[in-house]
């Protein structure tokens, strides 16, 4: 149809011919033109999938000092009181030992300005107590020897006279037997004589003397009885004395080893009271020395949590909050649970803090403006609120030649955006694997690991 216009329309001139022929030509390499730039996009969409990328694990966090006397602490009083006197304000400077807080005595029991002395003197009593204790402990041990050696004397006396009774009672058992044999002798002979005096072999006058004679034995066995009796009497008075003085001695003893008992009772309870009035005297001392309540550390009175003069507080009752000068920061990045696996002990990091300007592209960290390096320190055991891990990252020690060292103005409690760096993998593996939820990939297993300070 275009061809139709050329022929049946009027030609003025060949001007007219010439320009409009060179429009058609050019509406004709138009498309041709945009094929090849589409062309050259493409190529350039597929050479950029195949880029390296760097991948990383992001997370979210906090400034945070790395070790526990670095973060901030409370102050508080050993014991309770009355405020009496502030000797700083919130946001100064205090050095280790100055004074934040002077409180005084609100216990009955410490009212008493002469309290030392009167424990002194209780002290010093006691003392006394404890010497009488021990000059009785020595009596009643020399006592006991007295008693020990005059015992040994009484009982060789008692078992000599029982020895004596039985050598007696031996001596008239012998004696008694002898006389028993004569008056036995003597019976038989009167009856041979009387047997005789029948046959007239002998006189009445020898008959009347062999009776006399057996009357004299007899009166002598009986005597000797008697005498032997006596003997046996004797021995059992000696050995009852003898047991009399045992008997007694233990009794002595046993009242004396009482009366030790008791001094030695009364020397411990007296030393039990010393130690007592000892501790008390050094707990008043230690006592009087916590009325002024010190910073622990350098640092900065971040905020006073009581107020006024005169108001009473608690017995280890937090008074102020204090910041140490110098903290070791770290950064404190929560990362999710699918994450924490592929982190390593040699993974670098990458942060941002709130307040520094930064410009970070997520698989190009060298490209990034702004950021400051990390290294990772440990890893929770344990998940926090919400399923995820904290991370500690400290600061890279030596600092990277191209790197700057963390601000100095860094404070604690400030936010913080990371991100750990992985392995490199070409952008379409990236862009497939964020598709489908796929976790980072690793090089090799990751190594435990361990707390560094």
């Amino acid at each position: 149809m275009g061809k139709t216009s050329l022929v049946t329309a009027p030609i003025q001139n060949w001007e007219e011919l010439g320009t409009r022929a060179s429009s058609k030509i050019l509406d004709a390499q138009g498309p041709k033109r945009l094929g090849r730039i589409l062309l050259f996009i493409f190529g350039f969409f597929v050479l950029l999938l195949f880029l390296p990328y760097r991948q990383t694990i992001p997370g979210r966090g906090t400034v945070t000092a790395l070790r526990p006397e670095d973060r901030p602490q409370t102050v508080q009083n050993q014991i309770g009181g009355r405020i009496e006197h502030w000797a700083v304000r919130e946001g100064q400077e205090v050095k280790k030992g100055d004074t934040i807080l002077v409180i005084s005595e609100t216990t009955q029991s410490y009212f008493d300005p002469e309290l030392p002395a009167r424990l002194n003197e209780q002290l010093d009593a006691k003392r006394g107590s404890e010497t009488a204790a021990v000059q009785k402990i020595d009596a009643t041990k020399a006592q006991m020897r007295a008693m020990n050696d005059g015992l040994h004397y009484q009982m060789k006396a008692a078992e000599n006279k029982v020895l004596q009774a039985k050598n007696y009672v031996s001596i008239d058992s012998a004696d008694l037997l002898a006389v028993q044999k004569f008056y036995e002798t003597t019976k038989a002979r009167l009856e041979r004589y009387e047997t005789g005096y029948k046959n007239g072999l002998f006189s009445l006058t020898d008959i009347e003397t062999r009776r006399l004679k057996l009357q004299e034995d007899n009166a002598k066995v009986i005597s000797q009885r008697n005498k032997l009796d006596n003997s046996q009497q004797n021995l059992y008075n000696a050995t009852i004395e003898l047991d009399n003085i045992r008997a007694k001695y233990q009794e002595s003893i046993s009242k004396a080893q009482s009366d030790m008992s008791t001094a030695v009772s009364s020397r411990a309870s007296a030393q039990g009271d010393i130690a007592k009035l000892r501790n008390d005297i050094s707990n008043l001392n230690v006592r009087r020395g916590l009325y002024v309540v010190r910073a622990p550390q350098s640092g900065y009175v971040v905020k006073t949590l009581k107020a006024g003069i005169g108001e009473n507080i608690k017995e280890g009752e937090s008074v102020a909050t204090l910041q140490p000068k110098t903290p070791l920061v770290a950064a404190e990045l929560y990362v999710s649970a699918m994450d924490v696996p592929l982190i390593l002990d040699t993974s670098d990091v990458r942060l941002q803090f709130e307040g520094w300007p930064s410009v970070q592209f997520s698989g190009w960290p060298s490209v990034a403006v702004g950021t400051f390096a990390g290294k990772v320190f440990s890893i929770d055991r344990v998940s926090s609120t919400g399923g995820k891990y904290r991370v500690l990252i400290s600061q890279t020690n030596p600092v990277p030649e191209n790197d700057e060292p963390w601000p100095p103005q860094l404070r604690q409690g400030s936010g913080v955006y990371g991100r750990i760096i992985l392995r490199s993998v070409p952008l379409w593996y990236e862009i497939w694997r964020q598709l489908n939820g796929f976790p980072p990939s690793l090089d090799k297993e990751p190594a435990p690991i361990k707390d560094k300070i």
